[in-house]
């Protein structure tokens, strides 16, 4: 893979990620953060980093954005890293940025200063790209013309054992996007993601519309499939028990500075 993430665990073959995603959130202005604080996991849950994994990170380092005419930015000198094996939630009611966040740790939005690195290195303007994006509305993520076994070649050979732990039916593979549920739908989006070999993954509302026992398949798989491959997850629910159960590590958008 272009990004050289060194997991040390195979995956399935690398490919570009997914295409499309919801409006960005709109909100306060967030600026310079602190170190990121672990206040609601005790030291023996909280991941360490190997010699291996030492130095590398998804940064976003003293970043400036700011929507479109907004009078003024959305984040100022914004700071943040998240480790491979780490499991960040990023916490803040609506309005706040979250999706705007992830959408520029995953290079679907620029900053205007600052930036954005995956292991030292600015994230490609095209191609494979480190970092992977699950969007909250999947159907804005796929073609809708293209029936869900082409939507999966596009990253690549997804293995046998993929499908089966995120309950993809062989059926459904013939199948149009608009066939298929919603938590149906997320499953082939995460399983397009982790087939594109990422150095990290962020989740965005995944699990929203989904009923809690799809919600929790999904989420046991992601959290297994995560930690097996040394991936960095970000992810934002509003869902506090769902948070304290995934996340190694909490970041609260709405107390930081500013």
């Amino acid at each position: 893979m272009a990004s050289g993430c060194a997991s040390g665990v195979p995956a399935d073959e690398s490919a570009p990620g997914a295409a499309g995603a919801p409006a960005p959130d709109t909100g306060a202005v967030l600026r310079c953060s602190p170190q990121d604080a672990d206040a609601r996991r005790p030291p023996s849950r909280r991941r360490r980093a190997s010699g291996k994994e030492a130095g590398r990170a998804l940064e976003a380092r003293d970043v400036t954005y700011a929507h479109p005419g907004a009078s003024a930015p959305l984040y100022r000198g914004f700071n943040m890293a998240v480790r491979p094996g780490e499991r960040v939630a990023l916490s803040a009611p609506s309005g706040f940025g979250k999706t705007t966040l992830c959408r520029l740790l995953a290079g679907y939005e620029r900053p205007q200063a600052g930036s954005v690195l995956a292991d030292g290195v600015p994230l490609p303007k095209r191609g494979a790209c480190p970092v992977q994006l699950v969007f909250q509305h999947p159907e804005k993520a796929v073609d809708p013309r293209m029936r869900m076994a082409r939507t999966l070649e596009e990253a690549g050979d997804v293995s046998e054992r993929m499908l089966d732990d995120l309950g993809i039916r062989r059926e459904w593979l013939r199948r149009y996007p608009h066939e298929l549920s919603g938590g149906e739908l997320q499953r082939f989006c995460i399983a397009r993601a982790l087939a594109a070999n990422p150095c990290y993954l962020v989740a965005d509302e995944i699990s929203t519309m989904l009923d809690a026992v799809t919600q929790a398949q999904i989420w046991r798989f992601l959290a297994d499939e995560v930690d097996r491959r040394g991936i960095g997850l970000v992810f934002v629910s509003h869902s506090p028990a769902l948070v304290d159960r995934i996340a190694t590590r909490v970041v609260r958008l709405d107390a930081l500075d500013g």
